[in-house]
């Protein structure tokens, strides 16, 4: 078994349960882990036998551009969508932060983090 990650995707989106934050946006980072056989790959070198990661940044990419008002749903959205369009996948973990949340307090990140 392998893990591919994608790491720090970033975002500028326009999610929020706020009306100001749907209008102003934010950036967002994006995290992906997906878990598959690797073994093939790792003897062929050929990338029909692994899990395409720009086909799964494609994905995480058109999912980013939806509006969602919480970041719960915009990870579930995107996990479904790579279970749906990618096949190989063991098990995945998808984790959105939003940078810089208006929350009263100076604060890096929010995050959710979801797994399956």
């Amino acid at each position: 078994m392998g893990l591919i990650r994608i790491e720090d995707m970033e975002f500028y989106a326009f999610h929020g349960h706020y009306r100001e934050e749907q209008i102003v946006g934010n950036h967002f980072m994006v995290d992906v882990a997906l878990e598959t056989d690797t073994a093939k790959a790792g003897k062929s070198d050929d990338l029909s036998d692994t899990l395409n990661y720009q086909t799964a940044y494609l994905i995480v990419k058109r999912e980013m551009e939806k509006t969602s008002n919480l970041l719960e749903h915009i990870a579930t959205r995107i996990m479904d969508a790579l279970y749906s369009e990618m096949s190989g996948i063991i098990s995945a973990t998808v984790k959105v932060s939003k940078l810089n949340p208006v929350m009263g307090g100076r604060i890096g990140r929010v995050s959710v983090e979801i797994s399956r």
